[in-house]
């Protein structure tokens, strides 16, 4: 089997998934390769930049070689000038090398002029046309360096971004290997086949699609007789182009469980999908990571749960993984104790990302988070002070907020700006087949028959112009939120900030 991680996504870490599957076809003795064409499309897509007209881009160009080495050195990260040059520079040269077929790519996203990830038929577009995608001179010439004695190609779609060129890159394996089993699965896959009703619209392109982990699913095309649940294993990251990423070492990505354990917000997707929480015993996910850190020297650990359990964080507290980590965590009474966030700090936790979504206590109830806006305040705190950086999550225009609560939340961010290193903003997208979408008055949002989103009228007048107008002239314009906003790694954001903390 070959297993391909397709672009476009940030390019700074391995990919999870297809390293978790090839560690099962591994233990069951079958030949597997692994592709990040990711990784290797966009490095290749910058070389194919050659000559540029304007000043930035023939600057960029210029610099090119000396840009890829300063991501991948930490002093860079100690400027945050010179390191916006570089992803600015590099993000340029990726838009040029994509204008010729239409197509706007950059480190963290893509698109294409007259196909929309959302619609089918525009992915079924991509893949007759491979040849339109600008990565086709790229996997046009390395995948058949790859197939020979492949039977299966499994694809492992996971973000909108890398929808169009997934499908590309099947169509060309459809059309040059025709007796190939295409098996397409990842985190968006399992969106798309949770909405009520679905039908595939990617008959004689796709050959299975995979909802959830794919694990069985792959040994069962492999004719391997499996149980219920595959048995957890380490995963198999060495084959992967772990010194090729945009980092200043190995950020190693570790998934500790799938879906979430809260799994109470109103607005979550993971519960209008009805995803079950599987976790990994924490005995298991303490000595993965021992392990994994001994035989890959990460620089930096990547949970990638949900929200990462009080077990889990308790657990890493009393037994270290040996480097530093960082992931998503819930406001939980543990970070209360400002001795625990110390024994975090001296385990290695540099940064923990926290969604509290709003500054308003009846919003946060109204959404099920099971937050108290005063022990979050002593969270916030006690984080500062035992030196883990914090990203926030915000989200404005729920069913739940107007205007006067979103005034609430610039209050509280403003009064605790000291102890917030990075934030995120975002404004609501609700599930079309979340519990909230029946009980309001909807209308489309993305135009395409594989949204995931609806739009809706606000039952209180709190819509998507007057929340973007808010945001933009007024929360984003305090002077203590824009100090904060400007922290962000632009287009890494998250994946990069660790090493800014």
């Amino acid at each position: 089997m070959l297993l391909i991680f397709p672009p476009v996504a940030k390019p700074c870490e391995p990919p999870a998934g297809i390293a978790r599957l090839a560690a099962t076809l591994h233990a069951a003795n079958i030949p597997c390769l692994l592709l990040d064409g990711n990784c290797e499309g966009l490095l290749w897509l910058m070389e194919r930049v050659q000559g540029a007209d304007d000043t930035w881009s023939r600057r960029a160009v210029n610099n090119r070689v000396k840009h890829l080495a300063s991501l991948r050195h930490p002093r860079t990260y100690r400027s945050p000038d010179r390191y916006g040059r570089a992803v600015s520079d590099l993000n340029r040269l990726l838009a040029i090398a994509g204008q010729q077929e239409g197509a706007i790519v950059g480190l963290s996203d893509y698109q294409q002029q007259g196909l929309s990830p959302l619609r089918s038929a525009d992915l079924l577009a991509a893949a007759e046309h491979p040849q339109r995608n600008p990565f086709f001179p790229w996997f046009s010439r390395r995948l058949p360096e790859l197939l020979g004695g492949v039977r299966t190609v499994g694809f492992s779609l996971n973000y909108l971004s890398q929808a169009i060129c997934t499908f590309a890159m099947i169509g060309y394996v459809k059309k040059e290997f025709p007796g190939m089993v295409v098996a397409l699965g990842g985190g968006l896959v399992t969106s798309w086949m949770k909405r009520p009703g679905w039908r595939t619209p990617f008959e004689g392109v796709v050959d299975h699609l995979v909802a959830g982990p794919g694990e069985e699913a792959l040994l069962t095309l492999a004719g391997v007789a499996t149980k219920r649940q595959s048995p957890h294993l380490l995963p198999a990251y060495s084959s992967l182009p772990l010194r090729e990423y945009l980092s200043p070492g190995l950020i190693l990505p570790y998934n500790a469980s799938s879906g979430c354990w809260w799994n109470n917000c109103s607005f979550c997707p993971e519960r209008a999908e009805g995803n079950e929480y599987r976790p990994i015993p924490t005995r298991k996910v303490l000595a993965d990571l021992q392990a994994l850190t001994a035989r890959e020297r990460p620089l930096l650990i990547h949970l990638l749960d949900n929200a990462i359990t009080p077990a889990l964080l308790q657990g890493l507290a009393e037994n270290p993984p040996g480097t530093d980590w960082y992931g998503f965590a819930r406001f939980g009474a543990e970070l209360a104790d400002p001795a625990f966030c110390v024994a975090l700090r001296a385990a290695g936790c540099v940064m923990l990302k926290l969604g509290l979504e709003s500054g308003d206590q009846g919003v946060l109830d109204r959404l099920n988070k099971g937050i108290q806006l005063g022990a979050a305040s002593r969270i916030l705190m006690n984080l500062k002070q035992a030196g883990i950086a914090v990203y926030l999550y915000l989200l404005f225009g729920t069913p739940a907020e107007t205007e006067t609560e979103a005034r609430r939340t610039l209050e509280f961010i403003v009064k605790h700006r000291d102890s917030i290193a990075f934030m995120n903003l975002a404004i609501f997208n609700m599930p079309i087949h979340g519990d909230e979408a029946a009980e309001m008055a909807t209308e489309p949002f993305y135009a395409g028959d594989l949204s995931l989103y609806t739009g809706f009228k606000h039952p209180r007048g709190w819509d998507r112009k007057p929340v973007r107008r808010f945001l933009d002239h007024e929360f984003k314009k305090e002077p203590a939120i824009a100090a904060i906003l400007r922290n962000d790694p632009p287009l890494f954001t998250s994946n990069h900030a660790p090493f800014f903390a």
